[in-house]
């Protein structure tokens, strides 16, 4: 007779247990710190040298670490050097804008293999599900890589899906996106596990894992282009809210922004109404400065004596008005302000924002400007992709 007994998880500091933390440890340690010899290895974790090769040995023979040369220059004999396979997965991570959407794959160890960007413009909201598992099968082919090779996969959109529902709200300016069975025909079309998040929510995550917010475990970080945004967290952590609403800071009453009603229908509100992009073109025009977009009219102001610094220290108030709020409720020991609208505007625009803010707040927080490179929001998706695939693949073996 079969024994139909499940089996029990192994006991706390069991062998099986204890190479599993071991070889966890180590695999963070070569994606950290690698390539590395058995012997640096087992410096860095405490291992002996035999238990370390043995540790490679096992990593190796399962496809997570491959040996990739040796080291030259030091005194006896050249070691061998062991890195993360990068062949160990591979995920994808997408930037969805009413406009377009930036498709970017990448495999295990963070790097990034190939990145396209997708217009969206006049695509009917019918076909918009089928064309963005389009773009992506493109972006995995030119990436070289097979179809049905990814992982996982983390959507960025202007928007938060309702955890309770499943529904996506705040985001009625992206049609097509509104499937009641939206992850699930995803996961179908695109042929991986599929999370969306939050576009400002995963700058956030860029911003943690490399950028201004790094070693910061209590921070707001601010997005300012189009539409107004934030992203709050609280001891390490994104706090999303209860449907998933925390940080959609556009809609929120502040002085000196008309009261907005019925913000569903209007998809806007007093912070959008005072500093969103269309607000920037609006003050730049009263003072002389006309150009396309807010980020030209900010470029324009930064070189306009007079007008200019007018406008400048304006906008400046305007973005510390609605900051004024969110840090006198969170107390964040840090904001850091992203977008377009941060990024056209430099150090004079951030230096400007934390003068104003420190007027009008008693929780005076450093202010920094976004060190993320491209697209923060790609950046985070890959990120927020990396670490669900790197927990299944690294506990898998």
């Amino acid at each position: 007779m079969t024994d139909k007994t499940p089996a029990r998880p192994p006991l706390a500091g069991t062998p099986s247990l204890l190479r599993a933390i071991n070889d966890r440890a180590a695999l963070e340690l070569l994606l950290t710190n690698g390539p590395l010899s058995r012997t640096q290895l087992g410096t860095l974790t405490g291992l002996s040298k035999p238990t370390a090769s043995q540790l490679l040995t096992r990593l190796e023979s399962a496809g997570l670490v491959r040996a990739v040369g040796t080291t030259a220059g030091g005194p006896g004999p050249n070691a061998q050097l062991y890195q993360v396979d990068p062949a160990a997965g591979y995920v994808a991570g997408l930037d969805v804008t009413p406009s377009r959407i930036r498709v970017a794959v990448a495999d295990i160890t963070g790097t990034t293999l190939a990145e396209q960007l997708v217009p969206t413009k006049g695509w009917p909201a019918a076909e918009t599900l089928e064309r963005t598992a389009a773009a992506v099968a493109a972006t995995v082919r030119e990436a070289g890589l097979a179809d049905g090779s990814l992982r996982e996969i983390v959507i960025g959109v202007p928007g938060a899906l309702d955890p309770v529902t499943g529904k996506l709200g705040y985001a009625s300016h992206l049609p097509g996106w509104h499937s009641p069975r939206l992850l699930a025909e995803l996961a179908a079309a695109l042929g991986a596990p599929v999370t969306i998040e939050n576009d400002v929510n995963l700058a956030a995550i860029a911003e943690q894992s490399f950028g201004a917010a790094q070693g910061c475990e209590d921070f707001v970080l601010l997005w300012a282009a189009e539409g107004i945004g934030a992203a709050i967290v609280i001891a390490g952590r994104l706090h999303r809210g209860f449907t998933g609403g925390a940080g959609e800071v556009g809609y929120m009453p502040v002085p000196g922004a008309p009261v907005v009603h019925r913000l569903r229908r209007k998809n806007s509100g007093g912070f959008q109404e005072l500093a969103g992009a269309p607000a920037v073109l609006a003050l730049a025009r009263e003072h002389g400065l006309v150009a396309a977009t807010a980020e030209a009219a900010i470029e324009l102001a930064l070189r306009t004596p007079g007008a200019g610094d007018t406008f400048l220290d304006i906008l400046a108030e305007r973005l510390a008005v609605g900051l004024a709020v969110i840090v006198s409720v969170v107390d964040p020991e840090l904001v850091v302000i992203s977008g377009d609208v941060p990024t056209a505007g430099g150090d004079r625009l951030r230096g400007l924002v934390q003068d104003a803010l420190a007027g009008l707040s008693i929780p005076r927080p450093e202010v920094r400007s976004s060190t993320v490179p491209g697209s923060p929001v790609l950046h985070g998706a890959l990120q927020r992709a990396l670490a669900t695939a790197r927990e299944a693949v690294f506990s898998t073996h």
